[in-house]
């Protein structure tokens, strides 16, 4: 498989999940006119959902990542090389960014639209965001739930697994992660996802980025370590 094929496929799986994900936080949720907002349920499926449409359509070329933090775990467990990780990673983030200018091009379109305190999805913690919870809540929330989303990953993926199986397992997992962990950061998991719209919303959501990126990735190279030492392939 050529290169750029599954660089492609990574873009374009980054742009599905940010435009349905942050589509349906940014859009959907809404309830002021017309049909009742979908709500948290339906947000972390629109992100869980997402995942499984495009690991069947991706799935064969790239192993849809979609996402930094599992293409650098792969890395370190030894299942991606070091120029695919940096291609991914660069394809991802495109991906990310050009769904959430979408997102502003559409949100824009609503009458009065004023860009908001995190908008577009974004993710982040403190007063004014969602539970409003703390910092330590949100770096241990996505620590630990990326650890646990990348160990279905290996486990789903490996090779004594189902292979038919582990788009709709990982799929389910993300909505999991996302019914827990909404109301703490808004849910990243995903340095890509979190990229995307705090590029646009600017503010607190470009100066909390940090964190999702750093958990995540730190998460996903301790589920890697686990799997190596823990579980066998």
């Amino acid at each position: 498989m050529k290169s750029s094929k599954k660089y492609f496929a990574e873009g374009l799986g980054t742009f599905a999940l940010v435009l349905f994900g942050c589509g349906a936080a940014t859009i959907a949720s809404v309830s002021q006119s017309g049909p009742e907002g979908i709500g948290l349920l339906g947000i972390a499926l629109a992100f869980g959902l997402s995942v499984v449409v495009m690991a069947y359509t991706i799935g064969p070329i790239s192993g849809c990542h979609i996402n930094p933090a599992i293409s650098i775990a792969m890395l370190a467990a030894g299942k991606l090389s070091g120029k695919d990780t940096l291609g991914y990673v660069i394809s991802q983030c495109i991906g990310a960014v050009a769904a959430a200018g979408l997102l502003y091009v559409l949100a824009t379109g609503s009458a009065g639209f004023v860009m908001p305190e995190w908008g577009l999805g974004s993710n982040g913690w403190g007063t004014g965001y969602l539970g409003e919870y703390d910092m330590k809540s949100a770096f241990i929330a996505e620590f630990v739930f990326t650890f646990l989303f990348l160990m279905v990953i290996f486990g789903t993926t490996a090779k004594n697994a189902s292979p038919m199986m582990a788009g709709l397992a990982i799929g389910i997992s993300l909505a999991l992660v996302h019914m827990v962990v909404i109301p703490i950061t808004g849910t990243s998991v995903n340095p890509a996802r979190s990229l995307g719209p705090a590029l646009f919303a600017g503010g607190m959501a470009m100066q909390q980025l940090w964190l999702f990126i750093v958990a995540p990735v730190a998460g996903g190279l301790c589920a890697a370590l686990a799997r190596k030492i823990f579980l066998e392939d």
